[in-house]
């Protein structure tokens, strides 16, 4: 059996010590509170607990930067969901893919491995062979969020209170948009499907490919992958955690320029990782494409400001795309001053740490409302998990207190710089682009 190699014989392992493998990762769940109906579930995710739960998860990027009150509330937002029992997990299986896990699949471990906020991870052995990943639904979910959704009034305060100046009623709209998306996994089978070929090959980052024919609406089946969970990462040397941070940062940026895509969860528990900078990249559930109308402006407002050093136009391009309100009576030195931050990394060549507190401090940057632009200023719907992602990055690499030269990395990803490799990875990764070009050639 073949486990979509890279680099070698690395993933070409058997499917038995796979399986052990990510056994021995798996997350401390309370069995004792396992959800056993599709009544426990509604009353566990019902009255917007599931919709809230993916509002709060921006409490962790924006927590200093919002009241005590409003930052409690979302806090206890992202408490996770307990697992289902086996015997329901069971009868997902059986509704979705006609007939008990234990005879669709050669074997089967009945406790997950992993929850997300709206289903859970199992192991698993195919009937020919291959160790698998099995994410399973919550029964009824599904339809507990979507009548959750009609909540508009329940979301606007919420909202409201953790971004007082923002028009939400644009907020809402993306939110439920991409929620509505996220419970649906085919809709995340075939995201996934997108970004397993697009990484296909690449020296340092993997997406598990889906194993078509055991995945549904409810229920995704793809390769399996083993390796260290975040908090045991951020346990190795500072030099590995540079690299598995580069290779998180290469991921993001070649996602958005080369696919125009970017995967909207930055989240710790959607990593594995392995020595060498090797990081496998999990959960496509929240996906968001731009078109090409919608990431010229973000182009225009790099170049303007990192690349040509241009206040006057970068301010113009922020008014183009709809951060900014046109004529608004601040000054451009203003602007530049309240935007410069979220720049930082990249105006300057050299090495740069990402700390904690930089993380924090352009989040607060984020919600500083008594800022003289924040009156003026926006965050247009098409780029509401922009935001959340930059964010989540940066208090991701933070946390890992990575350095590297972020600004050369970055010239060589932007589609108008397009620079020479900076570090070993990029040359990896410049020989893997040009065989990428090679076979759409052939082709």
């Amino acid at each position: 059996m073949r486990l979509a190699a890279r680099g070698g014989a690395r993933y070409a392992v058997n499917a038995p010590r796979l399986f052990a493998a990510a056994g021995e990762q798996r997350q401390q769940l309370r069995d004792d509170l396992a959800l056993r109906t599709a009544q426990d579930v509604a009353d566990t995710l019902g009255t917007m607990k599931g919709v809230l739960m993916k509002i709060g998860q921006l409490a962790s990027y924006v927590d200093e930067g919002i009241a005590p009150p409003a930052r409690r509330i979302l806090g206890r937002l992202q408490d996770s969901v307990p697992p289902m029992s086996a015997e329901l997990a069971a009868g997902v299986i059986a509704a979705e893919l006609g007939d008990v896990p234990e005879r669709v699949f050669a074997e089967w471990d009945p406790r997950p491995i992993a929850t997300a906020s709206i289903g859970q991870v199992h192991r698993a052995i195919t009937a020919d062979g291959q160790a698998v990943a099995v994410k399973v639904q919550y029964p009824g979910i599904a339809e507990t969020i979507a009548a959750d959704l009609g909540n508009v009034a329940l979301i606007r305060s919420l909202l409201k209170m953790a971004a007082p100046s923002q028009d939400v009623t644009a907020l809402i709209e993306e939110l439920r948009e991409r929620i509505g998306e996220e419970l649906d996994y085919r809709r995340e089978a075939d995201n996934q499907r997108l970004f397993a070929a697009y990484f296909e090959g690449h020296p340092a980052a993997r997406v598990p490919k889906i194993v078509d024919e055991l995945s549904t609406g409810r229920v995704i089946t793809s390769e399996l992958a083993a390796g260290a969970r975040f908090g045991e990462m951020l346990s190795w040397s500072q030099e590995e955690r540079n690299l598995a941070a580069e290779t998180v940062y290469r991921f993001t940026f070649r996602s958005l320029y080369g696919l125009h895509a970017f995967n909207g969860d930055p989240h710790p528990g959607n990593y594995l990782f392995e020595p060498g900078g090797r990081v496998t990249f999990l959960d496509f559930g929240l996906v968001k494409y731009f078109t090409d109308a919608e990431l010229d402006p973000l182009v225009a407002m790099i170049e303007a400001l990192c690349v040509r050093n241009d206040p006057e136009e970068f301010r113009t391009a922020m008014e183009r795309a709809g951060f900014l309100e046109a004529g608004a009576p601040v000054t451009t030195d203003q602007v530049i001053a309240h935007m410069s931050l979220f720049y930082d990394t990249v105006r300057e060549p050299g090495p740069r740490t990402m700390t904690s507190e930089y993380a924090s401090s352009v989040a607060r940057r984020y919600v500083d409302f008594k800022n003289p632009l924040a009156a003026y200023a926006n965050i247009p719907r098409s780029y509401v998990i922009l935001q959340r992602i930059n964010l989540g990055l940066f208090a991701i690499l933070g946390e890992m207190n990575a350095t590297a030269d972020w600004r050369a990395i970055s010239e060589e990803i932007w589609p108008f710089v397009q620079a020479p490799p900076s570090t070993p990875l990029g040359a990896a990764e410049a020989a893997w682009l040009a065989g990428q070009l090679a076979l759409r050639r052939d082709r």
